[in-house]
């Protein structure tokens, strides 16, 4: 997976569940507040395209006749209108609209440099981290994860990994 950092994807989702009285301290606040903001992440998310097709571009450049797969992002939020604690309704909207954003540009610059994609996104709709089997880490604690060797915070679970790696898999069964 590329361009989730781009867009501020994870940091994001990260902030959002920093406790308000956190976010207020001047020494965290307005970096908060900058992966918060809408307006920042919507010019990120519309400069990873370019990103992602230079990506694309420089790979199949330097290996022609390789078989090149895009695997975009684990569904990290529920559906829309399913709670996603703590974060509020708004940050997981504009969440969700990056998450969308970004698989649609994957899915775009895999197809202009002639690579494939393998849709993780699709594939874990319903292993989203709230789900009863999700694929992917919640709200959580970074230094609790390094700390116990847990996966960190909005990232793929041993489960979420072993699909991906299925999906990957299935993909290079199939004929290009």
């Amino acid at each position: 997976t590329i361009g989730g950092n781009d867009v501020g994807y994870v940091p994001l989702l990260s902030a959002a569940t920093v406790p308000a009285a956190l976010r207020r301290l001047p020494a965290i606040g307005p970096r908060l507040a900058g992966l918060l903001d809408p307006v920042a992440r919507q010019l990120a998310l519309d400069q990873v395209g370019s990103l992602l097709l230079a990506v694309g571009e420089t790979v199949r450049d330097r290996a022609p006749r390789a078989r090149i797969l895009f695997v975009d992002y684990l569904t990290l939020l529920p559906p829309p209108g399913v709670p996603a604690p703590p974060m509020d309704s708004a940050v997981a909207d504009l969440a969700r609209r990056l998450a969308t954003g970004l698989a649609l540009a994957t899915a775009a610059a895999a197809a202009a440099t002639g690579c494939e994609l393998v849709a993780a996104s699709t594939a874990s709709a319903d292993h989203h981290a709230w789900s009863t089997v999700p694929w992917t880490t919640g709200a959580g604690s970074v230094a609790g994860a390094l700390l116990s060797r847990r996966p960190l915070p909005f990232h793929p679970n041993a489960a979420g990994m072993a699909a991906v790696a299925d999906l990957v898999i299935h993909r290079i069964s199939q004929l290009p």
